[in-house]
């Protein structure tokens, strides 16, 4: 039996202790996971552990109960709400009925009513989660999903199997319709390491695609379908800056996947392209997304612009597969992988070559590879390879030996380059988020989404980052920032307390003050007088 998770949210301690004792929550398969005395901490409750249930009073300081509930539907919709309150208002009723909230609850709780409350509450959740989880729903699922002939095509565009003459047929027989004017692959990957006892990977694979379909289709006309084992997303965007904001949404849903199915699924998201005939590209950038998870981490999205040093150069990387596999290892691989990457390449090149004048031109082929790579992923190739004309000199008398341990040490070295760039780029990139802060803190408006803005990325990315980088969220970050430089204006100042809140972004008095007693352990203005006595 699943035990579901319950945040109670009230200002008045002594009811939550009293709920709190008052249910046996064990035998009606739920378990406490905390509990906030106002709104606002709710919230960072609710983003931190994701209940299953939230129960809350109408009436509380900073953000009341009606305010959550708002917030709650709209950003975690599959949490049930239950609002209890001393004050019997039809309007409160009303739009409570409005927000879908599961029951309304008048003070003083009575421990029997609540308790069939929550047993109503728990028959619901089970069928939500039987849904998810029913094998025979997704046996039927898998029988009807989309038609053969569109995944068909889907599946033969995005190998670039289709001429363009060919695609307004295909379009109007199959009636698809690609309005864009942008689009962009993803590829969503489910890892096989973690499968849910009794679930068919099979059937679990399409547990996904479907998930994902609701989740992703109607917001960006995705066309969803199968190839190569993976879901495959074709979506349309009216403007390019639209990825940031769809790589937001593809993170949420591999947290979700992660909490409800049970399962750890990476998206990967391509290049944004301005035709469809250009999304074997998209859908190249998609795979290679997918494959930095060994990096970034599973159950959550990686888009391709965000993580590479620059835009691939595809030309470059699909001259022929082996190749390809070598450059990918140099990004993502180990030593073995990279030495056997580069070996199988060289075999390649000896076996392709069946005279001197051809090994030699495959040679050159590689050191101009080799010269694009470095250029495209900023690494000084003065520095690692020196002068081309005299490196084609010298390499095509090499043996087959001495070249191999040329390429190895070469492909160990812009290894070693690569991660020390991404190391800097994090650096660079948090000093810019922190730089931003120590000049826009006392802007009350103040929110992940502008900074995320202003650098160009997605909140989940900006958020991995920074919290990697730092220990510490980013409003987290903000909160302690803000409350060191109300600390020094309490010391270095006699300005009035709500004037050094709004000057560190505190429109709320109280608010601030909760906030820096919550830091610091004691009121601002105690603050001052244990910090100022002579």
């Amino acid at each position: 039996m699943d035990t579901y998770t319950v945040l109670l949210v009230d200002d008045e301690e002594e009811v939550i202790q009293v709920i709190i004792k008052k249910i046996d929550w064990e035998k009606l398969g739920f378990s406490v996971i905390g509990y906030a005395n106002n709104g606002v901490k709710a919230l960072e409750m609710i983003e931190e552990f994701q209940p299953d249930v939230v129960m809350t009073d109408i009436r509380m300081p900073y953000m009341d109960g009606m305010e959550l509930c708002k917030h709650i539907k709209a950003e975690y919709p599959a949490t049930k709400i239950l609002l209890f309150t001393g004050f019997d208002e039809f309007e409160y009723a009303k739009e409570a009925v409005h927000l879908e909230v599961e029951e309304y609850i008048l003070k003083p709780v009575n421990s029997v009513e609540l308790s069939n409350v929550l047993s109503h509450v728990r028959v619901k959740l089970d069928q939500e989660i039987n849904e998810k989880r029913n094998v025979e729903i997704l046996q039927k699922y898998y029988m009807d999903s989309l038609p053969l002939l569109q995944a068909d095509f889907y599946s033969t565009l995005i190998e670039g199997r289709i001429q363009e003459d060919e695609i307004p047929k295909y379009l109007s027989d199959y009636q698809i319709s690609f309005d864009g004017p942008f689009f962009c692959c993803l590829v969503v990957y489910t890892s096989s390491s973690r499968i849910p006892e009794s679930m068919n990977p099979l059937l679990l694979s399409m547990s996904v695609q479907k998930q994902v379909k609701e989740h992703l289709g109607k917001s960006w006309q995705v066309k969803c379908f199968s190839n190569q084992g993976n879901t495959v997303l074709i979506v349309q965007l009216k403007d390019e800056s639209e990825v940031s904001e769809l790589t937001d949404d593809c993170d949420r849903f591999c947290r979700y996947a992660d909490r409800i199915i049970g399962v750890a699924v990476t998206v990967g998201i391509g290049q944004v392209c301005k035709s469809i005939l250009e999304l074997p590209l998209s859908y190249d950038s998609a795979k290679e997304a997918v494959s930095y998870r060994v990096i970034y981490g599973s159950s959550r999205a990686i888009n391709i612009k965000e993580i590479a040093q620059r835009e691939i150069d595809k030309s470059s990387l699909m001259n022929n597969a082996e190749l390809s596999n070598l450059f990918k290892m140099i990004c993502l691989g180990s030593t073995e992988d990279i030495e056997s990457a580069a070996n199988k390449y060289l075999d390649y090149i000896s076996d392709s070559a069946k005279s001197l004048h051809q090994y030699h031109i495959a040679v050159m082929e590689l050191i101009s590879e080799l010269y694009r790579f470095a250029t495209n992923n900023d690494l000084d190739v003065e520095d690692y390879m020196g002068d081309m004309r005299k490196l084609y000199s010298t390499l095509i008398d090499y043996e087959m030996d001495v070249l191999r341990k040329w390429l190895i040490h070469l492909s160990l070295i812009f290894r070693e380059r690569l991660i020390s760039a991404r190391n800097r780029s994090a650096k660079s990139f948090i000093f810019k988020a922190k730089e931003y802060v120590y000049n826009n803190y006392s802007n009350e408006d103040l929110s992940l989404d502008d900074v995320c803005k202003v650098l160009g990325v997605s909140n989940s990315y900006f958020s991995t980052i920074f919290k990697k980088e730092t220990g510490n969220s980013f409003i987290g970050y903000l909160t302690d920032y803000r409350m060191e430089q109300a600390a020094r204006q309490l010391i270095e100042t006699d300005e009035k307390n709500y004037i050094i809140a709004k000057n560190v972004g505190y429109t709320d008095p109280n608010y601030f003050s909760y906030v820096f007693k919550r830091q610091f352990g004691v009121s601002p203005s105690k603050y001052r007088v244990e910090h100022t006595k002579k």
